[in-house]
């Protein structure tokens, strides 16, 4: 990203953390619309930043196993899903040259990523399930948040017009996620937990 491409840096004061303002159940977006808390769009960029907390989690087990490169990706997808909170909490008519979003080079990035960290896996012989380690089932618990991230957007951009690389960037982080969570497991040496359906 070049200086000129840069994002607005946050112009943020938060002196108190209550308002009352919700307590009749409405929110604004960030173009200052009122708007149902329920509402879809509420919805999805709060199940975005549910994703985040997941992600959060997961850096940290990352980093219990020392495992920085992991760390460092994770980081940098945490902002990326704030920027993407933003896009999806403003109505496209009102945003801004300079706003936090997501876009063609991310979803790039991540397509990088999973091809480089799927090159160092062994070939799958069967569906994997959550396990092995902590940080294994810490990126399954983000994959499964970013797949319902990206069914509530797709429902939302069927509604109302909305930014062309959402889905696209969920639909990439979730695969992302996929693999990243087989990628720490080997690295660590553990044992992945294949679906066995005959020991159900």
């Amino acid at each position: 990203m070049s200086d000129g491409d840069r994002f607005r840096e946050p112009r943020v004061r938060i002196n108190r953390v209550y308002t009352r303002a919700g307590d009749k159940g409405e929110t604004r977006l960030v173009g200052g619309q009122k708007v149902r808390k329920d509402a879809l769009r509420l919805e999805a960029y709060g199940t975005v930043d549910e994703l985040n907390a997941h992600v959060g989690a997961a850096t940290v087990s990352c980093a219990e196993l020392g495992q920085e490169e992991m760390v460092a990706v994770l980081r940098r997808v945490q902002n990326q899903l704030f920027n993407l909170g933003s896009l999806l909490a403003t109505l496209p008519g009102d945003l801004r040259p300079q706003q936090p979003r997501v876009g063609a080079g991310d979803v790039e990035r991540l397509e990088a990523l999973i091809d480089e960290h799927n090159e160092a896996l062994p070939a799958l012989r069967s569906f994997v399930l959550p396990g092995g380690c902590r940080a294994n089932t810490d990126l399954h618990l983000c994959r499964t948040v970013c797949r319902r991230a990206e069914r509530l957007c797709t429902t939302l951009a069927r509604r109302e017009p909305l930014d062309p690389w959402v889905v696209p960037y969920l639909n990439r982080l979730s695969d992302a996620f996929f693999v990243w969570s087989r990628w720490v497991a080997v690295r660590a040496g553990r044992a992945e937990v294949l679906w066995s359906p005959n020991d159900a």
